[in-house]
């Protein structure tokens, strides 16, 4: 079976949300291949501490493409301690320009607190409108809840968390098994 025929692995939501001082990433615990659910609590957030920096990064895609861009994600933050987006764009320039990481098939949300960003294969590190982000199978659905509740008196926690729940009611790839970090 070629790649191209290979049914391949879906079933990701992640959202980034920033809110009052405070930043929350989400994922969805799902993991399908082809129509069938291969496991339902997958962590698809994570924690990383490089250099002691407090950084949350949450992932659609393959996850050992996924997880190879977070150790070089972890490397580029202990070479530039303290600045996410220098570190950011100089992983999404090696991602973009060496022909082994131009191979990787995933998508990341991150944080440090202050900045957030989503960061591409194609070399792009975006700073999303409205403090919102969110990317997977379900990404767009929870994206359009999450902005709809950011005027109301709900937390960024509690955005996140009623996005990721509209978006496992919508998206067959999504469930709402939720994996949550917080920074502020």
């Amino acid at each position: 079976m070629t790649r191209e025929e290979f049914p391949g692995w879906h079933g990701t939501t992640i959202i980034g949300v920033r809110k009052n001082g405070k930043v929350v990433i989400a994922g969805d615990g799902q993991v399908s291949l082809g129509q069938t659910v291969i496991k339902g609590t997958a962590r698809k957030v994570r924690r990383l501490s490089p250099g002691g920096q407090d950084v949350i990064a949450g992932f659609a895609g393959s996850t050992a493409d996924a997880f190879t861009l977070l150790e070089r994600l972890e490397k580029k933050l202990e070479a530039t301690p303290g600045q996410l987006a220098r570190a950011s764009v100089d992983l999404a320039k090696d991602w973009r320009t060496d022909k082994y990481l131009q191979k990787l098939e995933a998508m990341l949300i991150v944080t440090d607190g202050k900045d957030l960003f989503v960061i591409t294969g194609a070399g792009d590190v975006l700073e999303p409108e409205h403090d919102i982000a969110a990317i997977g199978s379900g990404g767009n659905f929870a994206l359009a809840a999450g902005r709809a509740m950011m005027d109301t008196d709900l937390d960024a926690e509690e955005v996140a968390r009623k996005a990721m729940a509209i978006a496992a009611d919508i998206c067959v790839y999504t469930n709402g098994k939720l994996t949550v970090e917080s920074i502020g």
